[in-house]
């Protein structure tokens, strides 16, 4: 595919995308400015990044850590040094010890944060690197809990977040959360909305709600989600 045909792919997935955001936006009696759209671009090459940059997206989302490394260095040649801290970029995969450094030099926002243990570590880096790590405490919504997808049980919240706020250097963002497999998102998303009230409460400035994603962002939207996580509804399936 030639990349004036990708991009005009891109274009038209991206205009579909917005379509249902606004769609969904209105219909919640919310305001578009309230949401931001992160389009996922794992397992996609720096080329679509540039394709999306080029259509105004400055968010981008990655889950694995050398992948993404790569991307980032790749893409920021493209990119001239008075826009670069346009760009945004977030790691949503499952955090690894051996990966923590790695991630904390590319990665604007850490979206899946729900172990302790990792804290003085990325403390640690926050001071070397000489930059804040923005962090959001992975919910899970799977119940029972299931380790292989990652969160924090609703319970376990608070007490991790005053824990985020005991480490300097550290920026306690908000709540990411996945719909688990085998519920409504509707109900899960209701129950998100539940818990992040309470959260709010307890942490005014972490404001982010992170849910939605491809085939559930209007549910999350009506559910008071402010960031999406959408890849394949506008890059197509991952190959």
């Amino acid at each position: 595919m030639s990349s004036s045909t990708r991009q005009i792919e891109i274009s038209q997935n991206l205009a579909a995308v917005e379509r249902e955001i606004c769609l969904a936006v209105e219909k919640s009696n919310r305001e578009r400015s309230e949401i931001t759209l992160i389009v996922v671009t794992k397992n996609f090459p720096a080329s679509d990044v540039v394709h999306l940059y080029d259509l105004g997206i400055r968010n981008f989302g990655e889950n694995r850590d050398q992948e993404a490394k790569a991307k980032v260095e790749e893409f920021k040649n493209y990119v001239a040094d008075d826009e670069k801290k346009e760009v945004k970029w977030h790691f949503q995969g499952q955090l690894q010890r051996n990966k923590l450094r790695s991630i904390a030099t590319w990665a604007d926002f850490i979206h899946s944060f729900d172990q302790e243990r990792y804290l003085l570590p990325l403390q640690q880096l926050s001071i070397e690197l000489e930059k804040p790590i923005s962090l959001l405490l992975q919910l899970s919504l799977d119940l029972p809990i299931r380790p292989d997808r990652g969160g924090v049980a609703p319970e376990e919240l608070i007490e991790l977040g005053e824990k985020v706020k005991e480490h300097s250097g550290l920026k306690l963002q908000g709540l990411m959360a996945v719909a688990p497999l085998d519920v409504a998102p509707e109900l899960a998303f209701n129950a998100l909305k539940t818990i992040s009230g309470t959260f709010l409460r307890a942490f005014p400035d972490a404001t982010w709600i992170s849910a939605g994603m491809s085939g559930d962002f209007a549910a999350a939207i009506a559910a008071g989600a402010t960031h999406l996580r959408v890849g394949s509804s506008i890059l197509g399936s991952r190959v």
